[in-house]
């Protein structure tokens, strides 16, 4: 008679509608219970009637002792981990895991106050503000100078065709206008510049946009290299080609070899270039790889390299965010001139001299 209700039970019900996680629980509780001489009170065919529905399962689970519940908890296996565990204790557990998140999102939101939140906004604000005063200031300058420069300009190119010291002291004197107002700039080492008229090699880290501007103002009447598309703005570019700026197009080999004979061939009349080896900003602040060109001049022309470290123009106008000027000051130092014909030991040796500084001032 028993058997004959299990069959018609498990006709009703086959055994594969069943979850497999729940066929090994009602099996490993009959087993459980017989050991320890339990008696749930539910038949097998009750079991088996009730395994399909949601709330019996949490009866037929509910009446168990706690202390065997623990035993169907016990794997370890992460992938049938939620497989032996049970439905409704699953979803409680995944409830909890909600509600410590939802906990920890509200604890971050409340870190923050309203004072914290304006302060940060009027710091965007002021920076916002230096920027468009420090472009303000230097445009004007600019369209007042160029003038001087223009008319100079053809005895400068008869009587100095090479330094063209008149432009670069006009140049350093739009610079020290632009920059004055907003931050100050402080130099160390002046001692180990070359005399005014000796040419020779100067290289240094490059941060940020304004480099060129306190570059400018120390009166040196060297040669930058820039890049060919800047040549093209009004007044800067005009500027740029009075002061014999070299123009190079990057990643043109062709470019790359006239702008290398070109200051092999300003050393050779008595002027100075300057190079930045990284050949481009940092974005991140840390010092770049150096490439060897102005070292190859310099070995091949026996001109000395002149390094130089600047640091404070990254925090004050970092690379990509030349809208901003934040507050700060700047340092250059200029340490002794390094010379050679090996151009491989004066670029490790430079290279070395501006990172220890770098590491030292922080």
């Amino acid at each position: 008679m028993e058997s004959t209700a299990t069959a018609t039970a498990a006709a009703a019900y086959p055994l594969h509608t069943t979850p497999f996680h729940l066929r090994n629980l009602s099996t490993s509780s009959s087993q459980l219970c017989a050991y320890k001489g339990l008696h749930l009170g539910c038949s097998s065919y009750k079991h088996t009637v009730l395994r399909s529905s949601y709330s019996s399962v949490r009866k037929g689970f509910l009446c168990m002792p706690r202390k065997n519940l623990g035993v169907f908890r016990g794997y370890r296996d992460p992938k049938e981990e939620n497989l032996n565990r049970p439905y409704y204790d699953l979803k409680l557990h995944n409830h909890k895991k909600l509600s410590r998140s939802v906990v920890v999102r509200s604890e971050l939101a409340g870190s923050g106050t309203p004072k914290s939140a304006s302060a940060l906004s009027e710091l965007n604000l002021g920076s916002k503000v230096r920027g468009i005063s420090f472009y303000a200031v230097t445009a004007i300058a600019a369209i007042l100078l160029i003038g001087p420069m223009l008319v100079a300009h053809p005895l400068v190119f008869l009587l100095d065709r090479y330094q063209r010291k008149f432009q670069h002291l006009i140049a350093k004197i739009w610079a020290m206008l632009t920059v004055s107002p907003f931050f100050r700039i402080e130099f160390e080492g002046l001692e180990n510049l070359p005399p005014p008229d000796t040419p020779a090699v100067y290289v240094s880290n490059h941060q940020s946009f304004l480099d060129i501007f306190t570059l400018l103002t120390l009166g040196r009447s060297f040669k930058f290299i820039s890049k060919t598309g800047i040549f093209l703005f009004p007044i800067i570019g005009w500027a740029m080609c009075m002061m014999g700026v070299v123009p190079l197009k990057r990643m043109d080999s062709k470019s790359q070899l006239e702008c290398f004979k070109r200051c092999m061939d300003l050393i050779n009349k008595g002027a100075s270039v300057f190079f930045f080896p990284e050949g481009t900003r940092s974005k991140d602040g840390k010092l770049g790889v150096f490439k060897k060109g102005a070292f190859s001049v310099a070995a091949k022309t026996g001109a000395p390299v002149v390094p130089m470290t600047i640091m404070g123009t990254g925090r004050i106008m970092p690379a990509g965010m030349e809208g901003i000027l934040n507050s700060g000051s700047v340092k250059v130092v200029i340490h002794e001139p390094l010379r050679g014909s090996n151009p491989d030991l004066l670029c490790s040796e430079a290279r070395k001299n501006i990172a220890d500084t770098l590491s030292l001032q922080g």
